[in-house]
């Protein structure tokens, strides 16, 4: 299953944080290697960004790679039930992880509450339809974040009912303790621009002054065809493009988050997820010293977990091989396309202020 090969600490559903693969949009089933290729390039890159030597860079490539073919040689010989259970005990001792740990436990519900919500005025405008009592509403932070009502929120809402749907019935049951509230349009990541991205304030057990003691945030995400469809025609993905993204997250990672699903609005169709759960990266100062080496190590394992939890691990143990050619090869491949990376954007700024001369 191929992902976009980004990492970070997200909430579980029995409330741990986790560090995992992330980022799902372009989740196809496709070559591993692809995977493996696009890690050893986004470190190398990292490594230059955080003042690391080209020396220094390679080698957290190539480390990496090398820990990714020990564990799936190690995953080749385990019980399919052991594999899917794996679990990478030794994260806390990663300095890069631990700083992205400290940042994410600061990004609770509450946190997101008042980062994007306001009480509401007390003449009650701007409640949703049929919505009384409502404390908070999102405030308007334009251009990347917009309250959205009438008929553009009215059917935003009714696409909770198809995702309701689609949840276990555990979830389902979770969800009825909720009431949405309001609703905004915001403008998520670059490869996300100019396609369509909601979220839903939700309230659920109580408040406190102006405060909701129990806020909950789903995000509605806009999910197009997988940008590697044209290059895996056999690779047959789901109809549903929200649904293809949620059943590749949930394949490789060992623990998802409870309301991820998908829906549509008219003829688009899209992922849910919640909004900022505890979600924390890692930051090219955290990868300083042997911040890189580490942190190398460890995303190769987790990849190689990913991989095994959502492919056949004695394939790729016995396309790998027994010695380090495989890893040495990507090293190089991760360097000659950091290369190519950096000459794409430094392409990129002359042609912007060419343009903005023009």
């Amino acid at each position: 299953m191929r992902t976009c090969a980004t990492w970070a600490l997200y909430a579980a559903p029995d409330g741990r944080l986790v560090f995992d693969i992330n980022d799902f949009d372009e989740t196809i089933r496709g070559p591993f290697e692809w995977d493996l290729k696009r890690m050893a390039a986004s470190l190398v890159l990292a490594g230059r960004g955080s003042g690391h030597k080209e020396s220094s860079t390679r080698q957290a490539a190539e480390t990496c790679i090398e820990r990714y073919s020990a564990q799936m040689r190690a995953f080749a010989e385990m019980p399919n039930l052991e594999v899917a259970h794996f679990q990478v005990h030794r994260l806390g001792q990663v300095e890069p992880v631990q700083a992205a740990l400290l940042k994410a436990e600061r990004v609770t519900p509450q946190h997101t509450l008042e980062q994007l919500t306001e009480p509401v005025p007390n003449s009650g405008e701007g409640r949703l339809k049929g919505q009384s009592g409502a404390i908070r509403r999102f405030k308007e932070q334009k251009p990347t974040l917009t309250r959205v009502t009438g008929s553009q929120a009215a059917a935003v809402l009714a696409s909770l009912e198809p995702y309701r749907q689609m949840l276990e019935p555990q979830r389902q049951h979770l969800l009825s303790f909720y009431r949405p509230v309001d609703v905004a349009f915001k403008v998520v990541g670059t490869g996300s621009v100019g396609l369509r991205d909601y979220c839903i304030y939700f309230e659920g057990n109580g408040s406190v002054g102006n405060r909701s003691a129990d806020p909950l945030f789903l995000q509605i995400k806009e999910e197009p065809a997988s940008a590697y469809t044209t290059y895996l025609p056999d690779a047959r993905p789901a109809q549903q493009n929200g649904q293809r993204v949620a059943e590749g997250q949930r394949a490789m990672q060992v623990q998802s988050d409870p309301f991820l699903g998908w829906t549509h609005i008219g003829g688009r169709q899209f992922l849910v997820r919640q909004l900022n759960d505890h979600k924390g990266s890692i930051e090219l100062e955290d990868l300083a010293g042997g911040g890189l080496q580490a942190y190398g190590e460890v995303c190769g394992e987790l990849l190689a977990r990913g991989h095994a939890r959502s492919g056949d691990p004695v394939v790729i143990a016995g396309y790998l091989g027994s010695g380090d050619g495989f890893a040495e090869a990507l090293a190089k491949f991760g360097s000659l396309y950091a290369d190519q990376t950096e000459k794409d954007w430094r392409e990129l700024r002359r042609f912007r202020k060419a343009g903005a001369k023009a």
